[in-house]
């Protein structure tokens, strides 16, 4: 595989309203690459940014990793903001491979990547243009309509098209046709289900567009599905294969922050329970939403299944998927045969492509 030591750049924190999640998957990930498994492959070096986007030093960063540190948010706040990415260019050139563990707005949208790509190292997972794509709920779904691909109906807006009744009438109306209530609203450009509500009216409705306000300019309006949960991975780039399915169950209506990060409000069935013929469309699928928007690396894609119909719905692709505990992806990897250690070291083979 790689016959020689690389030091990995594990960075991980960001600006993101998913700083804390992005922490503990850097968490699984560092004791992944520790593993001994790893010992006579890889050198660790973490590498946090903290909630002003200041990057901190090895030692640091490690202390956070760790749990030796708890003052996770402070590091930038009495920094002169022309060091922001002192650390980066100091740091880079210690590093081989980066592994981005970043979540949310400038960890998974490309602009992390795109300066990944500036130091002239290699990295896990999509390049500038997967995962820009990726991280975009209106332009991802709207490629997938382009590929054919199936997805439930939805509109979106713009946060200044609130100002425009017309604009707006046109959108209820459009909900009243095609997508009906109850149905989620949700910001273009997140993750972990933050800022999303489900809305049972056009009174509810208005309320959770101005929520969604609150995180991103461009907002989604999906149609609600009753059915299943299902969950896919997928590894690879010039080689892609999907992993077996996973089922999400969740305590209350839909699958919300808390139910994703808390293990007493969801449990997860690996493989689902599934007809194979429809387990091997979901994996043909998940590989498909991928090549669409070219994702490649590491993807966690998630589906709706509506068993009385048989119909398969792609509800999106994550190209940078939680890795903490209680994250599907490393579990359905797992149960695929990839333990965490050969997982990540998967990964970073796949990086040097």
């Amino acid at each position: 595989m790689i016959n020689k030591k690389l030091t990995i750049g594990l960075v991980f924190g960001g600006e993101s309203s998913e700083h804390n999640v992005s922490i503990n998957s850097a968490r699984t990930i560092y004791n992944a690459l520790t593993h001994s498994y790893n010992n006579e492959t890889f050198i660790v070096n973490p590498i946090y940014i903290d909630k002003y986007g200041f990057w901190g030093d090895c030692e640091y960063s490690k202390s956070i990793l760790l749990k030796k540190n708890r003052s996770s948010s402070t590091l930038g706040s009495n920094k002169d903001s022309i060091n922001r990415l002192t650390n980066l260019a100091k740091e880079s050139d210690k590093v081989d491979i980066w592994f981005p563990a970043l979540h949310g707005p400038n960890g998974e949208d490309g602009v992390i990547q795109g300066l990944f790509k500036l130091t002239g190292k290699p990295f896990v997972g999509s390049g500038i243009l997967g995962s820009s794509l990726g991280m975009d709920k209106i332009a991802m779904k709207s490629i997938f309509k382009s590929f054919n691909l199936p997805q439930v109906p939805y509109v979106y807006l713009n946060k200044e098209n609130g100002l425009n009744n017309l604009f707006m009438e046109s959108i209820f109306n459009k909900i009243d046709k095609d997508i009906n209530y109850p149905c989620f609203v949700k910001p273009a450009n997140l993750g972990s289900s933050i800022g999303i509500t489900k809305a049972y009216s056009k009174k509810e409705l208005v309320n959770a567009i101005k929520v969604a306000e609150n995180y991103d300019e461009r907002i989604i309006i999906e149609k609600n599905i009753e059915g299943r949960e299902l969950e896919c991975g997928v590894l690879g780039k010039s080689v892609m294969r999907s992993s077996v399915v996973g089922e999400v169950k969740f305590q209350g209506d839909w699958y919300t922050y808390a139910s994703k990060y808390n293990e007493s409000l969801s449990s997860t069935i690996i493989p689902a329970d599934l007809n194979k013929n429809i387990s091997k469309k979901i994996q043909t699928l998940a590989i498909d939403a991928c090549k669409a928007i070219n994702a490649f690396g590491l993807a966690r894609v998630d589906f709706f299944y509506h068993e009385n119909s048989q119909q398969i719905y792609i509800n999106e692709v994550n190209t940078l998927p939680g890795f903490t505990k209680t994250s599907m992806y490393p579990m359905l990897w797992e149960a695929s045969g990839l333990k965490p250690e050969k997982l990540v070291a998967s990964l970073i083979e796949i990086a040097t492509e």
